[in-house]
């Protein structure tokens, strides 16, 4: 669907800088295209309080934070294209970014306990209805991955946040 020169090519990634990014945004199919853009354009009608800095500044940095994580520590994955990791990490950072509005906060932990509940069955059990949906396989990998760097940014900026107020 997609050139190759996008798709991170593990033997390519350090040459073709461009690939930690553009990885997450090709795809192998239009099926997976339009589930992740479905995914994409809800997030922000779950959170409609979630600014478009927050979000570009995810979307900066989630998807070299996925590739040199499976570049350095994950060697055994040699090719991938999809935003599903980079989806992971944006709902898991907004959800915990939302953990310091009052009102929002049980919502907040629905989604986080949602995420995590996901990421062990899938890890456990696969994803084989969605592979054969999207007529690929489904790394995991890209989801455990993509919601631990939004819990880090996430993380960071909750507690930047906390700091700002304490001054």
């Amino acid at each position: 669907m997609f050139p190759d020169t996008f798709i991170y090519w593990r033997e390519s990634l350090l040459g073709e800088f461009w690939r930690l990014w553009t990885a997450h945004w090709v795809h192998v199919g239009w099926v997976h295209f339009l589930l992740n853009m479905m995914a994409f354009a809800c997030l922000p009608f779950i959170f409609p309080h979630t600014k478009a800095w927050h979000l570009l500044s995810l979307l900066l940095l989630l998807p070299p934070f996925i590739s040199l994580v499976f570049y350095f520590y994950l060697p055994y994955i040699e090719a991938y294209a999809g935003l599903s990791g980079v989806l992971h990490g944006l709902y898991t950072a907004v959800a915990l970014v939302y953990l310091q509005y009052r009102k929002e906060r049980n919502f907040a932990l629905l989604v986080l306990g949602l995420i995590i509940a996901k990421l062990i069955w899938e890890n456990t059990f696969g994803q084989t209805g969605t592979a054969q949906l999207i007529g690929s396989p489904v790394l995991t990998e890209a989801h455990l991955y993509g919601a631990i760097g939004g819990a880090i940014f996430g993380g960071c900026y909750w507690i930047f946040q906390r700091l700002k107020k304490k001054h």
